[in-house]
């Protein structure tokens, strides 16, 4: 997507100038009157080459800063003299610099929620959202204070899906990589030495040799062929159409679908419910939890929650249809809607599928590591086997 350089005002009548990313012009007129800033001109920036890859500021760093910040506005420090600090302090040089550009805008006359906006690739709208929602609520000190207790559980969350699925993913790896040696290396010694027998080999040693033989021969075009499957599936997973369909497939996968479907409702009503918790209007919130969702198959499901709400219909109904929420999800949603208490009952949600997520990640650990060992056991304990059935026949012979 094009950049654009636009020059506005607050609505306090301040000056601001920025760089946004946009589909077009439309859509950053858009984004800016979502951030209360009102535009005077727009430029489109020229085409430039970018070799720098993501932000260089890590999920961690912004945590740390949300709750250092809510600390400190807690106890009664100055808005500027807080972000002077924080900038100050911060190892990370990148988000130092954003933090003292946060800080000359506030001192300008900026809110915090249009300064921090303005780097929409560090602070998101969930976290503008809450920070804007927290200024006209003047209860800005509350708002950071949740806005860290919900960025340092969600940071724990992901860091808990990653980790049961790196831990089995290099299991696997390590697993296929001493089984393409062993046919590649050490099955043709084998054959060599069995080419000077002259005898006819079993049929076990056969399969194995001719399976070592195509690996030698093909190997290149096999690997050519696996980077281009595993480039082709990513290009397409950044389609619409490609992302719904690999994301109802992993939803739905026998082994890791539990776990996946499990952290993905966490996310959801963990962050619909900081944020309906923070003053955002439900339209709003729906709107911004479908985008941090994760999976598309749950953003299509809040994505027609909000469409049924717009249309003065319930929440739960849409959820129920998208077969992806448990029973427990969405009755429990609606007892929230009718007790006027949907924020904190999306908080106990959450809370309780945190568990079920540690229980799964647990399980799962559990149960890939002896599958793994007993199948590397089958794979290689059949090639040795096979590899061996000719010395047996020939003692035999003797």
């Amino acid at each position: 997507m094009p950049m654009y350089e636009y020059k506005g005002k607050s609505l306090a009548g301040a000056a601001l100038t920025g760089v946004i990313r946009a589909k077009d012009r439309r859509e950053l007129e858009r984004v800016l009157r979502r951030n209360k800033i009102m535009v005077t001109s727009v430029r489109k920036k020229s085409a430039e080459i970018n070799i720098k890859i993501g932000t260089g500021v890590r999920k961690i760093d912004i945590s740390r800063f949300t709750r250092q910040f809510s600390t400190m506005i807690g106890a009664g420090l100055p808005m500027v003299q807080c972000l002077d600090i924080l900038s100050k302090q911060m190892d990370n040089k990148i988000f130092a610099k954003i933090i003292k550009e946060v800080k000359e805008s506030v001192s300008g006359g900026t809110t915090l929620s249009e300064a921090l906006a303005r780097h929409p690739k560090i602070f998101d709208p969930l976290y503008t959202n809450m920070v804007q929602a927290g200024e006209l609520g003047g209860a800005l000190d509350v708002i950071l204070t949740r806005l860290a207790a919900y960025r340092e559980k969600a940071d724990a969350l992901t860091r808990k899906v990653k980790g049961a699925l790196i831990y089995p993913s290099v299991i696997v790896i390590v697993a296929i990589g001493v089984v393409f040696a062993m046919l590649t290396w050490i099955v043709p010694v084998f054959a060599g030495m069995f080419g000077n027998l002259g005898a006819e080999l079993p049929e076990p040693t056969q399969i194995v040799l001719a399976i070592s033989d195509f690996l030698q021969a093909y190997v290149v075009y096999i690997m050519v062929g696996v980077i281009g499957f595993v480039a082709g599936i990513i290009f397409w997973g950044k389609t619409s159409r490609g992302r719904l369909v690999l994301d109802t497939i992993l939803i739905n996968s026998p082994i890791f679908g539990q776990l996946v479907r499990k952290s993905s409702i966490a996310r959801f009503t963990r962050t619909l419910g900081t944020l309906l918790s923070s003053g955002v209007s439900i339209l709003e919130a729906l709107e911004i939890t479908a985008k941090a969702s994760g999976n598309k198959v749950i953003s299509n499901a809040i994505q027609k929650s909000a469409l049924s709400i717009a249309e003065g219909e319930t929440i739960t109904a849409p959820l129920k249809e998208s077969g992806v929420f448990p029973p427990m999800v969405t009755q429990m949603i609606a007892v929230g809607e009718k007790t006027g208490g949907l924020d904190e009952m999306l908080s106990k949600v959450a809370d309780f599928y945190d568990e079920e997520v540690d229980a799964a990640v647990d399980g799962l650990t559990s149960l890939i590591e002896p599958v793994v060992i007993v199948f590397m056991g089958i794979i290689i304990g059949g090639i040795l086997v096979a590899m061996y059935l000719p010395m047996f026949d020939i003692i035999g012979k003797i």
